[in-house]
């Protein structure tokens, strides 16, 4: 008899426990059928095929992320984990992703491509260019039918309207897309008329996309003299075209906005500055108001002003009248003060002056002539003192080298030196035999 009796939700427990350790995240095709969307936002499936169907559940949080509308007779590929519904005991799949059939060949052309171009540095971040900040005339690459090139025209016109824009036609999507869009890129190399070049499509499946994972197509916008910005699908798409131009946008009006950013910004600074110089001009047309105010006030009536000077003229004629006349009553004074320093005195107090000052001009003389003289041999006798030839008259002797420089340490004299001895009268020539210390 068996030694442990379970319930059947430990029996369900450890059958699906096992399940999910046995079958590991697996890719699986089939037919979507029995499709039920919960009102929570589940989504409840049968994915089957010739022989044999199992049930699948995906959960609201990875059903949203699906890029199409899932419809029953589908053909998809599902990322599913094997599990176990304990409380019914359904056997099921949880369904992570999910994929349109065939999905899975393309993915891994795409990457067999990518890798190919990569190796031969298409994607080399070396090659490529800086984008022109003020193009005059861009290129755009896109089937005029698309909701793109309406939405790169509405980002021109609301950001830099004054650019010229040129559509190279060309279909985005099928078989003969690839081929068309680089007949497209050709003509814009040809015609090389535009300083820019966008390569922009909306969204869609990787087959609706699938144009602009061509190999010719990637070549194209590779050799491509005006720089490139691939704006192709939505945020999360990436397609070859993205790798090698030269510039990545994440959607067409993003490849707008970028291509169009120098004008942009330049408005933007245009406009702070005519907002500054609008505030300037305010500002010093209303300084020039208040001082045309003061000066207002500041203005008389012509008769006004007249009389105003005539007052003043009159002021200043009696002004004149009266300073004329202390002027000339200063001025006779003057004169008769003149006239009597000038009335000669008599004779004989002028030869008593002049006596007077003859003898202060003797006796000034005479000091004057004695201090000198006690100056004069003050600095005879130092000068004497100085004079070198006493010194030699009092038996001392000059000593010179051979360059004639004069001698005041005997160290400086080597053995067999030549010297030159000056005495009081006459001098003579030497040679140094031995030096003595101090």
């Amino acid at each position: 008899m068996p030694s442990e009796v379970i319930t059947v939700s430990e029996l369900n427990r450890r059958v699906r426990a096992s399940i999910e350790r046995a079958l590991p995240l697996s890719w699986i095709a089939g037919e979507v059928s029995n499709l039920t969307r919960a009102a929570s936002g589940h989504v409840y499936f049968t994915l089957k095929d010739a022989n044999a169907q199992v049930r699948c559940v995906m959960f609201r949080s990875r059903a949203q992320l699906v890029p199409w509308r899932l419809e029953n007779g589908q053909q998809v590929e599902a990322s599913a984990l094997a599990s176990l519904y304990e409380p019914r005991g359904d056997f099921q799949l949880n369904v992570e992703a999910l994929r349109r059939a065939g999905l899975g060949n393309l993915y891994e052309a795409f990457l067999r491509l990518r890798d190919k171009l990569a190796s031969e540095g298409l994607f080399d971040d070396d090659r490529k260019r800086e984008l022109p900040r003020y193009p005059r005339r861009i290129g755009i690459v896109t089937s005029t039918q698309a909701a793109a090139l309406r939405d790169v025209v509405a980002a021109f016109a609301r950001r830099a309207p004054h650019v010229e824009l040129i559509v190279y036609p060309t279909l985005v999507q099928g078989t003969e897309a690839p081929a068309a869009i680089v007949a497209a890129l050709e003509a814009a190399t040809r015609r090389r008329e535009c300083e820019l070049l966008l390569v922009v499509r909306g969204g869609g499946s990787l087959e609706d996309l699938w144009a602009f994972n061509d190999e010719a197509v990637a070549r194209a916008i590779a050799v491509s003299p005006a720089p490139t910005i691939s704006g192709v699908g939505h945020e999360t798409d990436t397609t070859i075209a993205d790798y090698v131009a030269d510039r990545r946008a994440a959607t067409p009006t993003a490849a707008a906005e970028l291509a169009s950013a120098g004008w942009f910004a330049a408005a933007g600074e245009l406009a702070a500055l005519a907002s500054a110089l609008s505030d300037t001009m305010e500002d010093r047309i209303e300084a020039l108001m208040q001082r045309l105010d003061l000066i207002r006030h500041r203005l008389v009536h012509p008769a006004q002003r007249l009389a105003t000077l005539g007052q003043r003229l009159d002021h200043l004629a009696a002004r004149l009248s009266a300073a004329g006349r202390t002027g000339s009553h200063r001025r006779s004074s003057r004169l008769q003060g003149l006239q009597l320093r000038l009335r000669p005195p008599p004779l004989a107090e002028q030869r008593r002056r002049l006596e007077h000052l003859g003898n202060r001009l003797g006796r000034a003389f005479a000091a004057a002539h004695a201090l000198r003289s006690t100056q004069l041999a003050r600095l005879n006798s130092a000068l004497a003192a100085l004079n070198p030839q006493a010194t030699l008259a009092r038996g001392f002797a000059i000593v010179r080298d051979e360059a004639g420089a004069i001698v005041r340490d005997a160290a400086r004299l080597a053995p067999a030196a030549g010297i030159r001895l000056q005495f009081e009268t006459g001098s003579a020539a030497a040679i140094v035999t031995k030096t003595f210390p101090d």
